[in-house]
């Protein structure tokens, strides 16, 4: 299995990584990385964070038909700002969703940190449609959600994912700043125009 996570690993760190960089092809990349995953938390006994990845190949699906139509001229994906009712709303969804999934995987499954893996799945939805839908916010919620799967990871003992979660938030960090900027720059042409 470790070869494979290694594989999945370096397939994952490059759709983030191009995601940072706001390429569509983050988006078939990550279709691969996530059915990869889908198989390694299966065997983990990981099912919030199985059944996740086959929510985000659908996710992925949304977010590249959206990004395809939404390219600068250099054929990069335009920020979208995220108004604070919408924010406050995705996240109340998500802490229901993961009080659901939570009970749902403690009361009728045999799944390790059925809890936690629950709220990170959940958390990780909303992170997933904040980026689909172009808002940077979605990179201040994918940092919080990785530091906390490094440690999940850890425990499970899944090294090198737990390594790939570091790279995430590092990842993370990189696609906020240069979202951040682009934002900023969108918004001083809007001003002069």
């Amino acid at each position: 299995m470790s070869l494979y996570e290694a594989g999945a690993a370096f397939v994952s760190a490059w759709a983030v990584w191009l995601t940072a960089r706001r390429q569509p092809w983050c988006y078939p990349i990550g279709l691969v990385s996530v059915l990869a995953y889908a198989w390694i938390f299966t065997d983990s006994k990981l099912y919030s964070d199985a059944a996740l990845q086959i929510v985000f190949a659908l996710l992925l699906v949304y977010g590249w038909h959206r990004w395809l139509h939404n390219l600068d001229d250099d054929g990069l994906v335009r920020i979208a700002p995220l108004s604070r009712g919408d924010a406050t709303m995705h996240l109340a969804v998500g802490i229901l969703a993961a009080l659901v999934l939570g009970f749902v995987m403690h009361r009728w499954t045999d799944a390790s940190l059925p809890w936690l893996d629950a709220a990170l799945a959940a958390f990780s939805l909303v992170a997933q449609w904040w980026q689909a839908r172009r808002h940077v916010a979605a990179w201040w919620l994918w940092i919080a959600v990785d530091v906390v799967y490094v440690g999940e990871y850890l425990y499970k003992s899944l090294f090198i994912t737990s390594i790939l979660y570091a790279a995430f938030v590092v990842l993370a960090v990189i696609g906020l700043r240069t979202w951040r900027r682009e934002r900023r720059v969108g918004q001083s042409v809007v001003a002069q125009t």
